[in-house]
């Protein structure tokens, strides 16, 4: 039987320290994903969802967008995969005796983590204005307050729709039908918070905002450079490629501020030689630069190809490049002096690094949230491709760029229109299609969205999934911003932070999970879902949901849209909530590259979407060709008596899901507050290893923003940075530090100081 729930919150702020490991997974991994399904599941329960877990015919990992193998493995999980799908699958149940013993002011004051172990949530909840519990409330009265607060808005785009990255395809296509219906173009999503910089970078020098690269392509690589990116912890089973990889030939370059176990050496628990054995060096150089200088690191590499003979394709260049010569001209004017500056690297270093760019042939660049979370962000990247298209390692096998999306459906979401940007073509399929007008206008984002909360121009939040309280920057504002509105609403499988910080009134609508058996009155229905690498694949949960009643997102986003919208709107919501495959016909008609959807899903896993740079070479931007980019040489600056703070995930935890206390690959056991530090700034900064500070962050408003008692924990961080886990640290992070052109906080990138403990 699953352990029960636990009645009291462990703290969060007496963590005991270690020696970090060097070496990823392994039994220690087996042994950590066993343990989890056990608090969790009963044995059977534990084999029924671990064995389905990424298999064709079973259920999309909600763990991560990372692709499956052509031929998965029977375990083809990872540790933090065994996580999610065992909180997701967890008997533990949260009902409404739950609710009527525990005040939510009481609630408020739990951890996340104490939250997210209370269990699935069962039925829907209403907290009513000036109440101070939940109460359950029915579906149709439910959806009939949605709609009465939606109907009685001044405008449209007085409601947020914010999307979490693991709403299947058909949930968001049908969600953002409705919202466009309403009449709002209102729809945030994680995705502005995470990689909105690589999708501006790539559209404007690609023509196409997703990676160009397969998993067939990284096994063919000659050079693959994993930059700003901790795939041992957020991406496991990316680990198992780079493993593949680096046994067909290919070299592994890492760029971080952190050494990371899993990308120096991995111990692949689906062999022998990585239960019993030494495991695989993935990493042949380690750069270790510092925060924010990825931008001067690419811009030296370009600078050294340039200047070498045979370093540049002339002929890609020539046929499919537009703006080289003015790159050119502005990367051979690269200071040397700025990027030793920039990077903190020594220049022989760099050059070693280019040497290893000139003799490879096939070259991908990996990246993740660090790159994508800085002000600078959008030119990074924009520098990043500059670097693929001068060597033509774009649209070639073996060859491209690779950004690691994290939720798992994050990239169909987008391809499913949720954008607060559309392109007029959508726009116009969906119109087609459909037969009304989509608004135009451009909508607001999700830092966009709390201001316009905190302004009182949003009244009604809804959220499909995720945690937006705890998701999002500057916690203080944030939090004041949702308690400003109407009403919110939060669609989701446990409780978590957001459903206690809410507007005048509050609803908590339980949904099924990925693990959960879908029933209509059609029969067993499948969603599908789109990985980081654009291929297309259905998923299907084999368990009985954990209670009668729970609806799917799909079919609350429909019901809710016919009670909003009435019954003269002519969409058939009522047809696809029962059949998922009429919203994939309609799908097909829309979204280019799903045409036969219905068919052509049926494939053992699924099928590739069409980008014509890897398949053609073909570049659909306003040039009609790859655009190099000037991009002005910058990085952070930070002044003395300051650290420049990177928020990061520790191992027992997906985004602000926590499963745990412990970062096993740092050696931090038992607590979250700690903040990493290199010995060295520490000692110019007199800071005591073991000792407790308050973390306060600086911003041009001058606004105090202060994160307290904090363990200082000395740590091979790159000079001028420190690192601490969010949630807890989003508080630091000011909304209007956010990156050029995409708008993303700058979590990355956070100026501090330090003080004396408070509490002390």
């Amino acid at each position: 039987m699953a352990k029960q729930a636990p009645q009291s919150d462990p703290a969060q702020d007496a963590p005991e320290v270690g020696a970090p490991q060097h070496a990823a997974a392994g039994l220690k991994a087996v042994r950590q994903s066993l343990a989890m399904a056990g608090e969790q599941m009963s044995a059977r329960r534990t084999l029924a969802t671990l064995t389905k877990v990424n298999q064709h015919g079973g259920f999309d990992c909600p763990g991560c967008a990372w692709p499956e193998p052509d031929k998965p493995h029977t375990a083809e999980f990872c540790e933090n995969g065994a996580k999610a799908v065992a909180e997701e699958a967890t008997e533990r149940r949260i009902t409404r005796a739950f609710f009527a013993e525990h005040p939510v002011a009481e609630l408020a004051g739990r951890s996340g983590y104490w939250l997210g172990q209370q269990g699935r949530l069962t039925e829907p909840m209403l907290l009513a204005e000036g109440a101070t519990h939940y109460a359950p409330i029915g579906w149709d009265e439910a959806f009939a307050i949605i709609a009465q607060e939606l109907t009685a808005l001044d405008t449209p785009d007085g409601a947020a729709f914010y999307t979490s990255g693991r709403t299947s395809n058909e949930a968001a296509f049908s969600y953002q039908l409705f919202a466009r219906k309403l009449g709002t173009n209102n729809l945030p999503d994680c995705s502005n918070m995470c990689h909105e910089s690589s999708g501006s970078a790539l559209v404007e020098t690609l023509g196409v905002g997703k990676g160009s690269v397969s998993l067939k392509d990284l096994y063919q690589a000659d050079l693959i450079i994993v930059a700003g990116q901790n795939p041992g912890t957020n991406h496991p089973r990316m680990l198992s490629a780079l493993e593949r990889a680096k046994r067909a030939g290919a070299t592994i370059v890492s760029v971080n501020p952190l050494p990371e176990a899993g990308l120096e050496r991995f111990k692949n628990p689906q062999h022998a030689r990585g239960l019993v054995g030494g495991g695989t060096k993935l990493t042949d150089l380690f750069l270790q630069i510092r925060l924010g200088g990825d931008l001067a690191l690419f811009r030296a590499l370009n600078q050294l190809i340039l200047a070498a003979d045979g370093g540049v394709d002339e002929a890609f260049i020539a046929e499919h490049c537009h703006g080289y010569e003015e790159f050119a001209a502005e990367a051979k004017s690269t200071d040397r002096q700025q990027v030793l500056a920039a990077t903190g690297l020594p220049w022989e270093q760099i050059e070693q690094l280019a040497e290893l760019v000139l003799k490879s042939q096939k070259v991908i660049v990996c990246w993740a949230m660090g790159l994508t979370q800085h002000k600078h962000s959008v030119p990074t990247i924009r520098e990043v491709v500059n670097f693929l298209l001068l060597r033509g390692n774009v649209g070639r096998p073996g060859a491209g760029v690779c950004p690691v999306r994290g939720h798992s459906n994050v990239q169909g979401d987008r391809t499913m229109g949720i954008f607060e940007r559309p392109a007029p073509a959508f726009l116009d399929a969906l119109e087609r299609e459909f037969d009304f007008r989509p608004p135009r206008e451009h909508g607001f984002d999700a830092v966009e969205s709390i201001r316009a909360m905190r302004d009182g121009r949003v009244k009604v939040f809804f959220a499909m999934g995720g945690n937006f309280v705890a998701a999002t920057p500057d916690t203080e504002v944030t939090e004041a911003a949702m308690r400003n509105c109407r009403l919110t609403v939060q669609v989701s499988t446990k409780l978590n932070r957001s459903h206690l910080v809410t507007g005048a009134r509050a609803l908590i609508l339980p949904t099924l999970g990925r693990t959960d058996r879908d029933r209509t009155e059609r029969g067993d229905q499948f969603v599908t879902v789109e990985d980081s690498m654009g291929m297309v694949h259905s998923s299907q949960g084999r368990l009985r949901p954990p209670a009668p009643g729970i609806l799917s997102e799909t079919a609350i986003v429909c019901r809710l849209a016919r009670a909003a919208l009435g019954p003269a709107d002519p969409t058939p919501w009522e047809e696809f909530a029962a059949d998922y495959g009429t919203i994939r016909e309609r799908i097909a008609k829309v979204v280019p590259g799903f045409s036969d959807f219905n068919t052509r899903i049926k494939a053992p896993g699924g099928f590739a979407l069409p980008h014509g740079p890897r398949d053609t070479r073909t570049f659909p931007t306003t040039t009609g060709k790859a655009n190099f980019t000037v991009n002005t040489l910058t990085a952070p600056e930070v002044p003395a008596g300051r650290l420049l703070l990177q928020t990061l995930r520790s191992h027992d935890q997906y985004n602000t899901t926590v499963y745990g206390l412990d970062d096993r690959y740092r050696g931090i056991t038992g607590g979250r507050r700690v903040v990493l530090v290199n010995p060295l700034d520490a000692a110019e900064l007199g800071l005591t290893e073991g000792g407790y500070v308050d973390l306060v962050s600086e911003w041009r408003d001058g606004v105090e923003r202060r994160a307290p008692r904090f363990k200082v924990v000395h740590y091979p961080v790159a000079r001028g940075g420190a690192a601490a886990y969010y949630p807890e640290t989003n508080v630091l992070v000011p909304l209007d530090s956010t990156a050029e052109i995409s708008n993303t906080p700058t979590s990355k990138a956070v100026l501090i100081r330090f003080e004396a403990d408070s509490a002390a």
